[in-house]
């Protein structure tokens, strides 16, 4: 008998604890979304690293997520699709680059602020971007002493 209170026990805590994890995902989703989004595009040579539900960031705090990455089969460019908050009022010279975290970190997109008076409003593409720069060919011209 007191075998069967103990497993109905231990059961009971592991979907408790199964709850409070559904909860707390809940509660994330459900904050970085909710329609206050618009949606930005942004053209790279190479987006190396960079995958949907990358996510996007300024000053260091993350604003967005990749939502859709394609090949532009006329330009051969990566073309990146992204959410940032509507409301945050970002400069039509503003720049997107693709960043790392360090040597053997991530990668993700980081939002430059500009100071353009014209806004980027939903749909819109920035123009002033930087791909993902390889760290291979960085220490092959290091190595290589910088020649070209």
């Amino acid at each position: 008998m007191a075998e069967n209170t103990t497993e109905t026990l231990i059961g009971a805590l592991v979907v408790a604890v199964a709850a409070g994890f559904l909860y707390i995902v809940s509660q994330t989703t459900a904050g970085s979304g909710g329609g206050n989004e618009m949606s930005l595009n942004a053209s790279f040579r190479s987006a190396e690293g960079v995958l949907v539900g990358t996510d996007v960031r300024m000053a260091g705090v993350k604003i967005g997520t990749v939502t859709d990455l394609a090949l532009d089969p006329i330009t051969y460019r990566a073309v990146a699709t992204f959410t940032v908050p509507d409301n945050l009022d970002l400069a039509s010279d503003s720049q997107v680059l693709v960043s790392s975290e360090g040597l053997l970190g991530g990668s993700f997109v980081e939002v430059v602020p500009g100071g353009a008076d014209e806004i980027l409003r939903d749909g819109d593409e920035v123009e002033d971007t930087q791909g993902a720069v390889s760290i291979v060919t960085l220490l092959l011209k290091f190595v290589g002493g910088g020649s070209e």
